[in-house]
């Protein structure tokens, strides 16, 4: 479902360090480690390359992820729930980051099959199977966590 983690030492030895001085590794790890229970792998490669060779573009990139993820017009769930539509839509893997962080920021299994329905009106079948597989990978994750 997500892609293999890099090795995070070899990045530091042919790049160099994570060398963002305004904000350390951990608490930009801890931000999606909140939202999705992990810091997904293209993410922690980003953190390590871009945070090596031009820590400013990641502190700029991290600064307006988050202005443009948490709007004061809409909570978590709804803005999650909108990422899933639009990268579902897309048929952009990264739908099934957001498909989690939706549910654990309250979303639940019918307001998720709702996006998908909206999806399935203007992208067709291909939304439609990739969402129900999303739900049903997000489900098989949840499982192994106990959660309802």
């Amino acid at each position: 479902m997500l892609p293999a983690r890099i090795d995070v030492g070899s990045v530091s030895k042919r790049m160099g360090s994570y060398s963002d001085e305004s904000r350390s590794i951990e608490s930009r790890t801890k931000i999606y480690e909140e939202l999705v229970g992990f810091l997904p792998p293209r993410i922690e490669a980003r953190f390590h390359v871009t945070g090596a060779i031009d820590p400013t573009m990641l502190r700029l990139q991290e600064e307006a992820r988050e202005h443009g993820m948490y709007p004061k017009c809409f909570d978590v769930k709804t803005a999650q729930l909108l990422l899933f539509g639009m990268l579902l839509m897309d048929l952009s893997d990264a739908a099934v980051l957001h498909g989690i962080a939706a549910r654990k920021a309250g979303a639940s299994w019918d307001e998720m099959q709702a996006v998908v329905n909206l999806c399935y009106l203007f992208r067709g079948l291909s939304a439609a199977n990739r969402g129900a597989e999303i739900l049903a990978r997000i489900c098989e994750q949840e499982e192994g966590t106990g959660r309802d």
